[in-house]
């Protein structure tokens, strides 16, 4: 690559949500058989949603537009109206989608203290109300796998399976949600079913990290879909000829889960990278984010941005001290160099 070439390329690290769809996977939208699929005649968001519900050993998917939606749809199935759901403090629930539990569910939401994937069973079901005049009754459970807040964390098999006997000891459902729970397949070996089977409902996303332009699936008993179809249609989801849409989730799938593992490489190269710098923990870095702590840095968040920008590396501002970066897809090692080339002059 000329020096040109390299100046001219902008690289975005800001999230795997940005991603194109590849050539080969425009050719399978185009070609998708459709239907009307409120109808639930579309056949190829019927495969779609057959697939991913036999990956995690379900009986039922339902193909939502958003992760939002999906994870707001899976929380009205186990959280009836008034009572409460439990999760972290930094869970995607209830920091990034607009109070939608309470707003649209009626759903009241407690939260314990947010330590990403070292979070303590024990601790949850110290928090449980059970059914009791004047308080609260807490119906559900819900973590996110990977956990966003906490750089790309994978909640360890363990763990998970420790929360599951306390849910199971309390009467309530367990959700998780699922965005990029394809990373931590990956990182962890951990079978898709073998997750499947620890929860009651997950959302699980196609346009993150496996690079689909659109889409997100909530996955349950076929009797709590059916539920999930209507609750969709009431928040605006019913979709028509989605098919092509649904083409491209299913090329995802059987293309791109895979390759994930060379997103956690390039991340770990941008990690080893900058850690000289302080601002990062390698060992930490487990998937496709990199969170960078800038506390004692002498570049703050913002001027990070701005001059990473200004060289074309586009990063996530997080905070005013915390910034992130996110491997993808569209991403190769030519933009690793080119990003950690203008980081470690930015940070220098």
């Amino acid at each position: 690559m000329s020096g040109g070439d390299a100046a001219r390329m902008i690289v975005d690290l800001r999230s795997d949500t940005v991603t194109k769809p590849t050539p080969a996977m425009r050719e399978a939208m185009a070609a998708a058989e459709v239907g009307d699929d409120v109808y639930a005649e579309d056949p190829t968001v019927n495969a779609l949603q057959a697939e991913v519900a036999a990956l995690f050993g379900h009986e039922a998917a339902l193909f939502a537009p958003t992760g939002s939606m999906a994870n707001q749809i899976a929380i009205q199935l186990v959280v009836p109206r008034a009572d409460e759901l439990l999760c972290d403090a930094d869970a995607h629930v209830v920091n990034y989608e607009v109070g939608a539990a309470a707003a649209i569910g009626g759903v009241s939401t407690r939260t314990w203290p947010a330590r990403g994937a070292d979070l303590d069973p024990d601790e949850i079901a110290a928090m449980i109300r059970p059914d009791g005049y004047h308080a609260v009754t807490t119906r559900a459970i819900a973590v996110e796998q990977t956990h966003n807040r906490a750089g790309g964390a994978v909640l360890p098999l363990a763990t998970l399976e420790r929360l599951r006997s306390v849910a199971d000891d309390a009467g309530l459902a367990l959700h998780c949600d699922g965005a990029r729970i394809w990373h931590a397949h990956v990182a962890d070996g951990v079978p898709l079913a073998t997750y499947g089977r620890l929860f009651d409902t997950l959302s699980v996303c196609l346009s993150k990290g496996l690079g689909a332009p659109v889409g997100s699936l909530v996955v349950g008993s076929a009797e709590k879909i059916e539920k999930a179809r209507w609750i969709r249609k009431r928040m605006g989801g019913g979709m028509r000829q989605v098919g092509v849409l649904a083409a491209a989730g299913q090329y995802a799938l059987r293309h791109h889960i895979a390759r994930l593992a060379d997103d956690h490489a390039r991340a770990a190269r941008l990690a080893s990278a900058l850690a000289p710098f302080g601002v990062v923990d390698v060992e930490a870095v487990r998937t496709n984010l990199v969170p960078l702590d800038l506390t004692k840095s002498p570049v703050d968040a913002l001027a990070l941005g701005a001059a990473a920008r200004d060289a074309g590396v586009l990063v996530s501002v997080m905070g005013p001290h915390s910034a992130r970066l996110v491997t993808h897809l569209d991403v190769d090692d030519a933009g690793i160099d080119r990003a950690i080339e203008v980081l470690t002059r930015v940070l220098s």
